[in-house]
């Protein structure tokens, strides 16, 4: 039987290092959480933004959200949130903190996805490490994920995705990985942004 793939935008960060809402920022034209959303809505059953309880007067309704249910700190509070409300399905997670990320790169993590894992994550070939808020991940990581974070003290995704069975891939180009949280960061992505799409 096959598995659903659901896609989720994680929202709700703060931005305080940014200074402004990271999902707000405008790369390509439209606010960053949108252009996420729409490009997942291309290849995913359903999609939804993950949103703090107060953040949903100020989206566009024509999107769906998922609420933060507060079960941990971080970003995996969104993941798990949406796990609860749709237990069954994989999840296709993005961060809105990604302004390089495109097609070609959600292209290839589908492509790569391996079921018999428990997520597929991108790596950048430098680190070698999981970007667990650029991944799929399975219906059965959540439950084993709430227990190493009870056993460890600890709500670090990556850190449950390096000690898992997980399948790792590697983007074309590093460029994708590219985190914008802070300003010079958000500056350092549009000049990478004016040499891909002059």
């Amino acid at each position: 039987m096959k598995t659903e793939c659901y896609g989720l935008v994680l929202a709700g960060g703060r931005s305080t290092r940014m200074g402004a809402d990271k999902g707000e920022i405008e790369y390509h034209g439209k606010p960053h959480r949108e252009f996420l959303y729409q490009l997942l809505e291309k290849f995913c059953d359903e999609v939804f933004l993950s949103v703090r309880p107060n953040q949903t007067e100020n989206l566009n309704h024509n999107f769906k959200t998922i609420t933060d249910t507060d079960a941990f700190r971080g970003p995996f509070n969104g993941l798990f949130s949406a796990h609860k409300k749709y237990p069954k399905v994989a999840w296709l997670v993005v961060a809105t903190d990604l302004p390089l990320f495109n097609e070609t790169a959600l292209q290839q993590l589908i492509k790569s996805r391996n079921k018999n894992k428990i997520a597929t994550a991108f790596a950048t070939k430098q680190s070698g490490l999981p970007e667990p808020l650029c991944a799929i991940w399975e219906p059965s990581a959540f439950s084993k994920a709430a227990s190493f974070f009870e056993e460890h003290q600890s709500s670090c995704p990556r850190k449950f995705l390096i000690n898992s069975d997980i399948e790792l891939i590697f983007p074309e180009n590093d460029d994708v990985l590219i985190n914008a949280n802070k300003p010079e960061e958000y500056q350092l992505a549009l000049k990478k942004l004016q040499i891909i799409e002059p």
